[in-house]
């Protein structure tokens, strides 16, 4: 599959890609900045619109974010339209973070937030629409995309590529809708 990589960073990306017989080069690192971000499409998505470049915390950032995004669509989507948004949001999230990662020189950048941002959407969706469902939920996603149990932990270091990105955040936001069912069936 080819993508488009602007051209500033051609030079970086065919550098990295080069046959390792003939060159040895490290990973440039670049640093994400706003002008950063607003070079490409893909950069902005990946950064959550800037919220991943958070100096503190942006995974967390990045979910919050989800929130007034959910509120939103929430009110203008059916629930069929919302649910085929989110397919399509991490099906491009695959091709986002992958460019991104691959720029930046980091499979999974810490600034990168639209995997929890697409993660927690899909959470919210199947919240009861309520102010304290729905800040558990977001404490139990933090929770599991933050110490990983298994087996994200495993799919976090074994997949790679946008799609390793996405999927560990996907197996997150149902280990928090599970214990969200189990709540709801077996304490209420």
């Amino acid at each position: 599959m080819t993508t488009f990589t602007p051209p500033e960073f051609q030079e970086v990306v065919e550098q990295e890609t080069a046959p390792l017989s003939t060159t040895k080069v490290s990973p440039v690192y670049l640093t994400p900045s706003i002008k950063f971000i607003f070079k490409h499409p893909a950069f902005f998505l990946a950064f959550g619109g800037g919220s991943g470049l958070s100096p503190v915390a942006p995974g967390t950032v990045g979910t919050l974010v989800a929130f007034p995004l959910f509120w939103l669509l929430n009110q203008h989507l059916e629930p069929l339209e919302f649910l085929l948004l989110i397919d399509v949001m991490f099906i491009a999230g695959i091709w986002v973070c992958a460019l991104t990662g691959r720029i930046l020189g980091v499979h999974d950048h810490g600034g990168m937030v639209w995997d929890e941002m697409v993660a927690f959407l899909l959470v919210l969706f199947f919240t009861p629409d309520n102010l304290m469902w729905q800040a558990f939920a977001f404490l139990l996603f933090r929770f599991f995309d933050i110490y990983k149990p298994q087996p994200i932990r495993y799919y976090d270091k074994k997949l790679r590529g946008g799609f390793g990105v996405m999927f560990d955040d996907m197996l997150a936001a149902f280990y928090t809708l599970l214990c969200l069912a189990a709540w709801k069936a077996f304490v209420l």
